[in-house]
């Protein structure tokens, strides 16, 4: 996968500074991360690993296409930052 450099004023005219747009970036690739942790665990704990001994586990081939097909799947920074530029992502100020 090749990397695409990203315009940092682009990313500044969604926020009110740069500094703020990449807290927010933070905070929603963290978020997604565990989106996608929780989903890949939901689906792979359908299968238990069966062994004959410690040495043997034996590979589901449904077990493998799941895994791979999450390892396809676009990065949490980069689904971030196009949640942002694509303007999916609101944030707010906390309240003291």
């Amino acid at each position: 996968m090749s990397l695409n450099p990203l315009d940092l004023s682009v990313i500044d005219t969604h926020a009110e500074n740069i500094y703020e747009a990449i807290v927010v970036l933070s905070n929603r690739a963290r978020q997604v991360n565990e989106e996608m942790k929780i989903r890949l665990n939901q689906e792979l704990e359908m299968f238990v690993p069966r062994s004959d001994s410690e040495e043997e586990i034996e590979i589901n081939p449904e077990q493998m296409r799941i895994s791979i097909e999450y390892e396809k799947m676009s990065k949490p920074t980069q689904r971030a930052v196009d949640d942002l530029l694509t303007e999916r992502i609101s944030y707010r100020y906390k309240e003291d």
